[in-house]
């Protein structure tokens, strides 16, 4: 049985999300449709690349991935499917694929062509849909597109390292559900750059000057709790994903305040990285 995700930013309160899933299930009425997120900032071509690269791998071999966001088609914006890792993606050439297809080369893109047959507004309603149950029921990519060999890229998807390597400029690629600000610096990137330097991290007027482990690390539980006092604490961690973040211990945008909320920061900000010469 053929798994379908879905990854938008139609948000839950309008009809697209479940438009998109009843003309699925029109076609193929025994397949399984997963909810990535439909809460991906309007055109967030960034922050929708960080979702699906973090989730795509949990799901098993086949699985075919719709990603609704800034799909409209026009001139500068073709739409593509692509064969990944034995994985399907159907989306627009606007970047969002750049981030996975930096780490995994694709084995197959073809850049859609049925839009002749098919009369729409609503692309990812009336051509990702049909793609997607196309693939779904064992049908190539030749027979809905032609093939490409290149996808456009995402600006800023990878971080900037000077001439003598002493510094990393990366940009926030995400903010999440706890406000903790993500970085398009990866751990492996990082240390290969580092190279054991001492290092200082600057976000808007904050420096760290360290990263931890985990979240939880920031706290000494030598001393009893009424004495630790870490609640809203700023710290640097690399994530679940591998990413630079910085983060809130225990944050929460609405009372002790988040890493977004208290630096200012927003998406595409800059956080730099300085290695300081022994």
């Amino acid at each position: 049985m053929a798994i379908i995700t879905l990854t938008t930013d139609f948000g839950e309160r309008d009809h697209f999300a479940g438009a998109t899933k009843g003309a699925i299930y029109s076609e193929l009425p025994d397949v399984k449709i997963v909810d990535i997120s439909h809460s991906i900032s309007p055109f967030s071509i960034p922050e929708a690349a960080y979702i699906i690269l973090n989730a795509f791998s949990s799901f098993p071999k086949g699985t075919i991935h719709i990603i609704g966001v800034d799909s409209e088609l026009n001139e500068e914006n073709k739409h593509i499917a692509i064969k990944l890792d034995d994985h399907y993606f159907i989306c627009a050439n606007n970047g969002i694929m750049s981030m996975i297809c930096a780490e995994i080369a694709p084995e197959k893109i073809v850049e859609i062509n049925i839009h002749d047959k098919i009369i729409t507004s609503f692309p990812v309603l009336d051509v990702f849909v049909k793609v997607a149950c196309h693939i779904a029921r064992g049908g190539t990519l030749e027979v809905i597109g032609k093939v490409i060999e290149t996808i456009k890229p995402i600006k800023n998807i990878l971080p900037f390292v000077n001439d003598d390597q002493s510094q990393i400029i990366g940009h926030v690629i995400y903010i999440d559900n706890y406000g903790n600000v993500i970085t398009n610096i990866k751990r492996a990137f990082f240390e290969k750059t580092q190279r054991g330097r001492t290092f200082e991290i600057s976000a808007r007027n904050k420096t760290f000057k360290k990263i931890y482990n985990k979240y939880s690390d920031v706290v000494d539980f030598s001393k009893p709790p009424e004495e630790r006092y870490v609640e809203g604490q700023r710290m640097v961690v690399f994530n679940a994903s591998n990413y630079l973040e910085i983060a809130v211990y225990k944050s929460n945008p609405n009372t002790t305040g988040s890493a977004s909320s208290l630096l200012g920061l927003e998406l595409m900000d800059t956080v730099t990285v300085n290695f300081i010469k022994e």
